[in-house]
């Protein structure tokens, strides 16, 4: 009767869930406290059981949170309540808590990047340079780095000597190179047509024929005159003769 008398206390207490007591409407039981009034406990086996069911569901979601908690926040270290048996609602609020906090933190600090989204960049730098192992990732970043700022080099002098605007993309450059070049063989053939004295290509193959022709007896005579004058420089040649008069 004592026990039965406490339980009652505790189910009429204010921190006591409403559904767990209910006055019975049936005849009085065997059972009464002090004052003679019933005590309504026909449901209590029913609301145990539920308890029961309760507290190993609690345990099933303990595991689920911290499967979560690994997955979201790795880093955090294994709250102390993992090894005990019966696990209570403060644990559970603890790991969301954690959880909770994090996801706020990201938000605040949306400009660093995730796990993935890092992975997600290297993965497809070495797909675009062709790496093949993340070892290989710094080096071909400094060689990368070291040709871009040679090109960039490059492209700045290009864009100072041909006088162009320091915006002109590398199309322009290498279409004033071009022209620049056809500028160029046209002003060299022009020259070598004044220097031959002819104005199409066949008289050049002809002066070049004749040229041939020529200058192997020429020069054979050249040298049996300095030879004979014994001389050494073709300027001398007229001045020696003029002496022989």
């Amino acid at each position: 009767l004592k026990v039965l008398s406490h339980i009652d206390s505790i189910l009429r207490s204010p921190r006591a869930p409403p559904l767990i007591y209910r006055r019975s409407k049936g005849p009085v039981q065997n059972y009464s406290k002090e004052n003679g009034q019933e005590c309504g406990f026909e449901h209590i086996p029913l609301t145990m059981e539920m308890w029961a069911d309760q507290l190993m569901a609690l345990k099933d979601l303990h595991r689920s949170l911290r499967k979560l908690s690994l997955e979201l926040v790795p880093w955090h270290t294994a709250d102390p309540q993992d090894n005990r048996e019966s696990i209570r609602v403060e644990d559970l609020q603890f790991i969301v808590d954690a959880i909770l906090e994090e996801i706020e933190n990201k938000e605040k600090n949306s400009q660093t990047p995730s796990l993935s989204t890092l992975f997600a960049i290297v993965s497809h730098f070495q797909k675009l340079f062709d790496v093949n192992s993340l070892n290989g990732v710094y080096p071909r970043m400094n060689e990368v780095y070291t040709k871009l700022g040679e090109m960039t080099n490059a492209m700045k002098n290009l864009h100072e000597l041909l006088e162009l605007d320091s915006s002109a993309p590398p199309t322009v450059v290498v279409d004033t190179v071009g022209k620049l070049c056809d500028i160029i063989n046209e002003n060299m053939t022009e020259q070598v047509q004044k220097l031959l004295g002819t104005q199409d290509i066949h008289s050049i193959i002809n002066k070049l024929e004749e040229h041939e022709c020529f200058f192997p007896p020429f020069q054979a005579l050249i040298q049996d005159l300095l030879h004979l004058l014994e001389i050494s420089n073709l300027d001398d040649i007229l001045p020696t003769v003029r002496n022989l008069k």
